[in-house]
């Protein structure tokens, strides 16, 4: 028996150290295989960062084909953040806005006057992202601008497809804009804000909210380095950053096509641009034209790609990610002759920075006032980095600053 016992710790034994040892290959594989450019801020943190998320997306994976859990349930629980205790200088309350989740951030010192009011909508690409991933960055807004600010958890995909992300932000915002008195908010000093997907989903709503009877305009939208388009995945931003983490080039139509419809097989194709007929091609290519990026940001390895013939079948599967619903840069101009005043964050090192590039320019050329910052060493999602410890990015935190003073001016 003791022999028996003996033998069965050692072959767990080297079953745990061959598990480990393939994790860590995969690991290194993965980690090897990105860019991190010599102007980005921070990099040795950036690779950390890096290797944590790709750590928990294999060993999630791992889990998921061993029967055990989702890979999205395991990365959703590792990237959870433990709430942090009472903030002394705000009020905060979790509410339901219709029947969406909202919690909301109300400044604790007295005003003489309504304060501004923020909806915030979290990024993740649709699939991750919570109230509480995002707190201190809705802490931080709320107290540096002196705003209230209210964060709200939309439904997630997959489990929830497209348009349940736009239809919760919009309750969700609706409700805020016509009891927005009850929190001692200023009607007419309403801002929609978001990053990442969050920024697409703050974008979508700030253009519905147009055509709405019977509520106040709104006074300004803040875009963080937001997705607006699913037609060309080519542009020169997402063929420099291909590689550089957090956002790499694949993973932006491979989220947009879990939440649309749940069915990634045709990535390849649309990653080639392969999904797009030449009708919708010629329509939108005043809007989408390289010529609306400035030369600065092709200069640093960019080779257009040549022309891809459509694929119909493809086209077919993915059409709602070339619609106005889904990539708000289409939309008409006389609905962007409509929108308030703007504020856009892009970062240098980022898929989706020619994405911000080209809705500041249709912005402008529809005459709406845009307050512009690029962060030149930032990368995706590194807002939510400021206030990360040892792991915290100087660049986020600066970022960060920027938005809150355009707060303060409105």
């Amino acid at each position: 028996m003791e022999f028996l016992f003996t033998l069965l710790v050692l072959v767990l034994a080297v079953f745990v150290a061959s598990f480990i040892l393939l994790v860590l290959g995969i690991i290194q594989f993965e980690i090897t295989n990105t860019e991190i450019p010599p102007g980005m801020d921070q990099p040795i943190k950036l690779r950390i960062i890096h290797g944590l998320l790709v750590g928990s997306a294999v060993l999630g994976k791992i889990l998921e084909r061993m029967g055990l859990c989702r890979q999205i349930s395991f990365i959703r629980c590792i990237r959870s953040e433990k709430k942090p205790g009472m903030d002394p200088k705000l009020f905060i309350k979790d509410l339901d806005f219709e029947t969406v989740p909202v919690r909301v951030y109300q400044p604790r010192a007295s005003s003489s006057g309504q304060r501004r009011g923020i909806i915030f909508f979290h990024g993740g690409g649709w699939v991750f992202g919570d109230l509480d991933s995002y707190e201190m960055v809705c802490r931080y807004i709320a107290r540096e601008s002196e705003s209230v600010v209210a964060s709200v958890e939309y439904r997630l995909a997959p489990e929830h497809k497209y348009p349940a992300q736009f239809d919760d932000c919009l309750t969700a915002a609706i409700h805020f804009m016509r009891n927005s008195e009850d929190y001692g908010v200023d009607p007419t000093r309403i801002i929609i804000a978001g990053d990442s997907a969050g920024g697409q989903l703050a974008a979508l709503v700030s253009q519905a909210l147009m055509s709405r009877p019977g509520l106040p305009k709104l006074r300004a939208q803040v875009l963080i380095y937001p997705f607006v388009q699913g037609l060309d995945f080519n542009l020169p931003s997402y063929l420099q950053n291909c590689k550089v983490p957090l956002l790499f080039r694949e993973r932006v139509p491979f989220f947009a096509l879990l939440c649309l419809n749940g069915d990634v097989s045709v990535l390849e194709d649309v990653l080639e641009g392969t999904h797009i007929p030449v009708d919708i091609k010629l329509k939108y290519r005043k809007w989408l034209s390289l010529d609306n990026i400035p030369e600065e940001f092709k200069v640093r390895g960019y080779k257009p790609q040549l022309f891809t013939e459509c694929k119909k079948e493809v086209y077919e599967q993915v059409k709602a990610i070339c619609e106005p619903t889904f990539s708000p840069l289409l939309a008409e101009d006389a609905i962007f002759c409509q929108l308030p005043e703007s504020f856009i964050l892009t970062c240098e090192y980022d898929v989706l920075r020619d994405d911000g590039l080209l809705y500041k320019k249709r912005l402008e050329d529809c005459g709406v006032q845009v307050t512009w910052h690029h962060v030149e060493d930032g990368f995706h999602g590194i807002i939510s980095m400021f206030d990360k410890g040892i792991l915290s990015f100087p660049a986020g935190k600066k970022a960060l600053d920027k938005i809150i003073n355009f707060i303060r001016g409105l």
